[in-house]
């Protein structure tokens, strides 16, 4: 939304110096422009101007609705991204994070004698002689001025990187840090909480060396955990083990949703958390770490069986939640297994399944909804194959869950809308890192053995990630896994024979087309299709593959096309050599 408002009448009474007439201008301002968020590029110069005025009277000693309105009116001026220049030195900033009461005391005495880039003598402002007998803004506890600093400051570093680097500089993230820590402190309210959040999202999504510098200098792991254990209310029933706070005992669908106010606070921790441990699964961590880690796993684990105000706010609860739970170490996993079987839990071989259930329910309700598989099911898909990878009660239930017993040996695995089926029909999707998930997924439930994968899925929906393994030829992949009992069902059993293996479906049967030819004929037939296939392969239309030694495809070259031509497929007397039951 445009709107256009006389800029010069607003500058002109700034140039005034009295408070009061400033401040019902800027107040007009700030009314009038509230809801634009798109400006005219004619008043550029002007907006800038307007920008470094309302910057210089912040340091006069102001009354509080006078410190709010100027920091109102940079909010607003802050959104233009191409006339950040009076907001992103180190003095704008330093100004800005005193009054959001994010300053240190150090850097904001070494910032305020930095001189102000295209600022010179000559430019001296109406302001000067007061500068010196302004307040200190940080000892102001007027939480409104606080929330429009923090909002001001995230405007500036979501549009300019100039402002990232002056912010890094300052130590803005050890200023917010310090408040972070008061999260048990009703002093705060939920504006200056979330926007704290916000601030540092943002420094750690789009800075590197904060990330970091949170992660390990911070403690940010703990820190925040601590946040996200209070927004929630929670109480520990164990090491492991959380339950909200009054509520014991009480299961989880039966407890009250998350507020509004609980869910948005929870979900920038989330997000704030993902950019914090996005390298976790990349490097080994410590048994400090490791516990730090699983600390904040039971903690995600309450995030996920818990409900926000509404099915949206629900899922994207959960979704934050899982994106979190992809990026802790993986032995860290087993506390979503940790919680003791009560009574309404889902229980599996003695264990609580309630988590995982959850996750897999969340996994197929975005299969269902079949947006952005990439960016929303994959997450959820990835999460649930290493925990069936490394946790063999986990693998087990989700194996009954989704590969159950094999009944159904007339339709074709991708046909129908059992969990099995929709999964099925992915390992062909247009997306590679959608199909070779899903393949990945199914692959560990059949324990990584051919001859299951093939059984559940058919050669043909298999063939890519065999080939990708190397195991066209059959056998097992490199996995640990437990020997699982016969799960063929009697259904199965009287058909194994005649199913066929590339569909993985009993199919009629079709009249031989080499029924009543000669041994000479067929060869013929055989040597004809072989040449055809080497003329398409010299003109580039297709290009031949064979399988090689190490069960992985290669390209035939010419000479193994003439060697096809010139010799007989099989040597006389000898038949095709039959697979067995692990071959492909």
């Amino acid at each position: 939304m445009m709107m256009k408002m006389d800029v010069n009448a607003i500058i002109e009474k700034m140039e005034t110096g009295e408070q009061d007439t400033i401040l019902t201008a800027l107040q007009s301002f700030n009314k009038e422009m509230n809801q634009c968020f798109t400006f005219s590029k004619e008043e550029e110069q002007d907006r800038e101007h307007l920008g470094e005025l309302v910057l210089r009277f912040l340091n006069r000693d102001l009354q509080p609705s006078c410190q709010l309105a100027c920091l109102e009116t940079i909010r607003i001026l802050s959104r233009d991204k191409d006339c950040l220049h009076p907001f992103i030195n180190h003095s704008a900033m330093s100004t800005l994070s005193r009054y959001a009461g994010i300053a240190l005391a150090d850097t904001a005495t070494t910032a305020d004698s930095q001189p102000v880039e295209g600022e010179g003598e000559e430019e001296a402002d109406v302001y000067g002689e007061l500068v010196k007998e302004a307040s200190t803004p940080s000892e102001n506890q007027d939480q409104e001025v606080i929330v429009e600093g923090l909002k001001s400051i995230c405007n500036i570093l979501l549009h300019n990187e100039t402002g990232q680097v002056v912010a890094a500089d300052l130590q803005l993230i050890k200023g917010v840090a310090e408040r972070l820590k008061q999260c048990h402190d009703a002093t705060w309210n939920h504006e200056v909480r979330f926007f704290d959040l916000r601030l540092t999202f943002l420094l750690t999504a789009l800075r590197v060396d904060i990330r970091a510098q949170l992660s390990q200098e911070l403690h940010g792991i703990s820190l925040l955990g601590k946040q996200l254990d209070a927004t929630l209310g929670l109480c520990w029933l164990d090491t492991l083990e959380t339950a909200r706070a009054g509520l014991e005992g009480i299961p989880h669908e039966d407890l009250p949703p998350l507020s509004r106010q609980q869910t948005e606070l929870a979900m920038e921790i989330l997000k704030i958390l993902f950019n914090v441990t996005f390298d976790t699964t990349r490097r080994k961590v410590d048994e400090e770490e490791a516990a730090e880690y699983r600390h904040l796993g039971a903690i995600l684990r309450h995030c996920l069986m818990s409900h926000a105000d509404g099915e949206e706010r629900t899922e994207e609860f959960h979704s934050h939640t899982v994106h979190l739970l992809s990026n802790l170490p993986l032995p860290c996993l087993d506390v979503l297994l940790m919680p003791k079987v009560q009574q309404g839990s889902i229980e599996y071989m003695g264990v609580n399944m309630d988590a995982v259930n959850m996750l897999l329910d969340f996994m197929e309700k975005k299969l269902d909804q079949g947006h952005k598989l990439k960016e929303t099911l994959l997450p959820s898909l990835n999460l649930l194959t290493e925990s069936a990878r490394i946790h063999r009660e986990t693998r087990k239930f989700l194996r009954s869950k989704v590969l159950p017993p094999l009944r159904d040996v007339k339709n074709r695995p991708e046909v129908g809308s059992a969990l099995r089926n929709k999964l099925v029909r992915l390992m062909t999707h247009i997306d590679t890192d959608v199909k070779n998930c899903v393949a990945e997924f199914l692959f560990v439930l059949c324990k990584e053995s051919v001859s299951r994968f093939i059984k559940y899925t058919g050669y043909g929906n298999a063939a890519g990630l065999l080939a990708a393994r190397g195991l066209l030829r059959g056998g097992r992949d490199s996995g640990i896994y437990s020997e699982d009992e016969d799960t063929d069902t009697e259904e199965y059993k009287e058909a194994k024979a005649q199913i066929n293996p590339i569909t993985g479906v009993v199919e009629e049967e079709q009249p031989n087309p080499m029924e009543g030819m000669t041994e000479e004929q067929k060869e013929y037939e055989a040597m004809k299709l072989v040449d055809m296939f080497d003329k398409l392969s010299r003109t580039s239309l297709i290009q031949p593959m064979q399988l090689g030694m190490d069960g992985k495809m290669r390209e035939m070259t010419p000479e193994d096309l003439r060697k096809l031509t010139h010799n007989p497929l099989f040597p006389p007397g000898e038949p095709p050599h039959s697979d067995s039951e692990d071959e492909a």
